[in-house]
C-alpha cells in the first residue's frame, strides 16, 4: 500500500489529472464552436458524438502510453548504448516533431503555394466529427 501513495505517484497523477481537465475543456470549446456551424437539428448530435469519440480516443491513447512506457528491454546495442522500444519511439517522435517544425517554418517564410485555401465550402457533420482541428483552421483561414 506504500507504493500507491508515494509522492512521485501522487504528483504524476495530479499532473495527468490537470492535463486531462485542460484537454477536456479544449475539446468542449472546439467541438461546440464547430457544431454551431451545423444546422440546429444536428448540433447536439455532433457535440455528443464528438466529445464521446474524444474521450474514447484519449483513454486508448493513455493505455498506449502506459504500454510504451513499459518497453524498457533493450532491442539492440549501438556504440555501446542499448536501445529499447521506448527509446526508438521517442527518437522517431522527436524526429517527426523536428520535421513538422521545419515544414511549418518553411510555409510561414516562403508561403504555401501548393496549399489551397477552402473558401465557400459548406461544413458537414462528418467533417466536424472526423477532424475538428482541420475544420477549425480552414474556417478561420489560417
Amino acid at each position: 500500500m506504500e507504493f500507491a501513495f508515494s509522492p512521485e505517484l501522487l504528483i504524476a497523477f495530479a499532473t495527468l489529472l490537470v492535463l486531462e481537465i485542460i484537454l477536456g475543456i479544449d475539446n468542449v470549446i472546439f467541438i461546440s464552436i464547430l457544431a454551431a456551424k451545423l444546422p440546429p437539428e444536428q448540433q447536439n448530435k455532433a457535440r455528443v458524438l464528438g466529445l464521446s469519440l474524444a474521450m474514447i480516443m484519449r483513454i486508448l491513447l493513455l493505455f498506449a502510453a502506459s504500454w510504451i512506457i513499459s518497453l524498457t528491454n533493450d532491442l539492440f546495442e549501438l556504440f555501446g548504448m542499448g536501445f529499447s522500444g521506448r527509446d526508438l519511439i521517442l527518437i522517431l517522435g522527436g524526429l517527426f516533431l523536428v520535421y513538422k517544425a521545419v515544414v511549418e517554418i518553411h510555409e510561414k517564410l516562403e508561403g504555401a503555394e501548393g496549399h489551397q485555401q477552402a473558401t465557400g465550402k459548406s461544413v458537414t457533420f462528418a467533417g466536424i466529427i472526423s477532424s475538428p482541428r482541420s475544420a477549425w483552421s480552414t474556417s478561420c483561414g489560417s
